[in-house]
């Protein structure tokens, strides 16, 4: 009689599978709670306990871990092996059917201790489940409810499973057995047991991400893709979704870079950004005036953008929208009038509630060919770093807080990057382009006749004075960048000669 080995957390199929096994003349033998929910459906069933001949120990800690069930699962189909079982009193075991504690749904849990969730680290089911993968030349090993019936139809045509169909199993469970001890190195490592210091990376990273919603394609539609969640498995980017379209590859990249940039402000800021660029910016006393502020920045370009709040959505929010086409909005919160006009009004608008701002807590990740990238969050100039004048004219009041904005804002834009601003608000972005003087002109060009009286930051320092000469002939009036360039002389003696201000910053911020 062959005989099937089950220890199992999830318990989905169970019962169905187990009865199907029993029929075909298969002895079950079962551990723990598993051998107890068999046994109370009336199926026989023989405990882990009785052919071990040992209670479990340990609080339930081990249980498994027995000769007479690893030999039973390792045993090789020869002779000799099965002589050496006999000899010790011990059967083969022809199938394992096992899955793990829940360890990443523990961690899940709010407030969960690092005692609670190193009790849900399985260590003997890792075992049976690299036993049985390494035996599958004469074992079926199975850790996923959905292959059951496959098994059973398998069983019941041929009277086995094939070598092939033993062997993708095997690889599923080595895939599941990976995941799982990934998940728990991440976790442990993102706590204070293994974090680098401030100044430091770490020699290994593990993601500890699960496949957790299927996306329609990825940047184009020949492009297969996925969402990959570390710790909450739930809306992309953690977010509640509370209407509209599901979200796309290229949306959850954009709400990303939005959220990213309002939540580096305090007052109450819009961030409107297209293709992972900011199209305006703007901060006032309240979200409501601040986002008319941050379209005119650049109407056209808005236009099908992800607009990002970092105070409360109410109905004056909405109706200052107007028709301008969304693809999506997202905020810490939104009232139930404004929630219940955006469902009606725009079914298709993706409405996300995100209740913590970004933080830039951990790593930030690039896949390249045959390895990552891996660096810190930036999140603004470094302890330490101080502003300082560099030319004859200080600035005024007023254009320091054009600058300390434009310097906040042009951070969040791709390099080369070129901001103009008058107040808190943008009036000119110039972006992604391969040279400064295009960023600065496309700045200027977009910022039409607001650029009188403008401050101008640059994320990167200015190599020639070109861009200095262009922007004072368009009426700006103070500049705030990073220096550092060979010819930082000739961009400030440029500067002077057009009566402007000009700050350093010695912190560069590429954004590539």
């Amino acid at each position: 009689m062959p005989r099937a080995l089950f220890s199992v957390s999830n318990k989905r199929g169970l019962l169905g599978f187990a009865k199907e096994l029993i029929g075909l003349g298969w002895e079950i033998v079962a551990s723990g709670g598993t051998a107890e929910i068999l046994s109370d459906a009336g199926l026989a069933v023989t405990s882990v306990e009785r052919v071990t001949r040992q209670v479990e120990m340990l609080g339930g800690r081990v249980k498994t871990l027995h000769p007479a069930i690893h030999s039973g699962v390792l045993a090789r189909d020869t002779v000799a092996d099965m002589q050496e079982l006999a000899e010790h009193g011990f059967a083969p075991i022809t199938m394992v059917v096992c899955n793990l504690y829940p360890f990443s749904e523990t961690i899940r849990e709010p407030n969960v201790s690092l005692g609670e969730a190193i009790e849900q680290i399985d260590v003997g089911g890792v075992t049976l489940l690299r036993g049985a993968a390494k035996n599958f030349a004469r074992v079926t090993v199975l850790c996923d409810p959905l292959d059951y019936s496959d098994v059973i139809v398998a069983l019941k045509t041929n009277g086995t499973t094939s070598l092939q169909q033993r062997r993708e199993l095997a690889v599923k469970a080595f895939g599941y057995c990976r995941g799982y001890d990934t998940s728990i190195y991440a976790y442990l490592s993102d706590s204070e047991i293994a974090e680098p210091a401030a100044g430091d990376v770490p020699d290994s990273v593990a993601f500890g991400a699960q496949r957790s919603h299927d996306l329609r394609y990825g940047e184009n539609p020949h492009q297969p893709a996925a969402y990959y969640a570390r710790g909450d498995i739930g809306t992309p980017l953690g977010a509640d979704q509370l209407s509209g379209k599901q979200l796309s590859y290229n949306n959850i990249l954009d709400v990303d870079s939005a959220w990213r940039a309002v939540s580096s402000f305090g007052e109450p800021t819009v961030v409107i950004v297209k293709h992972l660029n900011p199209t305006g910016i703007a901060s006032a006393g309240s979200v409501a005036e601040a986002f008319p502020q941050a379209l005119a920045s650049d109407q056209v370009s808005s236009f099908g953008g992800i607009i990002a709040v970092n105070g409360e959505v109410d109905e004056d929010f909405v109706a200052a929208l107007g028709t301008l086409f969304v693809e999506a909005i997202v905020a810490p919160a939104f009232s139930e009038i404004a929630a219940s006009h955006l469902q009606r009004g725009r079914r298709n608008c993706r409405v996300l509630r995100i209740k913590e701002p970004f933080r830039g807590r951990g790593y930030e990740f690039r896949s390249v060919m045959n390895g990552l990238l891996l660096q810190r969050y930036d999140l603004g100039d470094p302890a330490g770093a101080t502003m300082r004048t560099v030319t004859k004219r200080a600035p005024t009041a007023e254009e320091m807080e054009s600058l300390i904005f434009a310097w906040k804002a042009v951070q969040h834009v791709k390099s080369n990057a070129v901001v103009l601003t008058r107040g808190k608000r943008t009036v000119g972005i110039g972006g992604g382009l391969p040279s400064r003087v295009d960023a600065a002109e496309l700045a200027i060009k977009k910022a039409a006749s607001e650029t009188t009286n403008a401050a101008m930051a640059s994320d990167a320092f200015f190599p020639f004075p070109d861009s200095i000469e262009h922007a004072a002939r368009a009426g700006v009036t103070c500049v705030v960048q990073p220096g550092g360039s060979i010819r930082d002389s000739q961009v400030i003696e440029a500067a002077d000669y057009y009566d402007m201000a000009m700050i350093f910053t010695g912190s560069r911020h590429f954004r590539h």
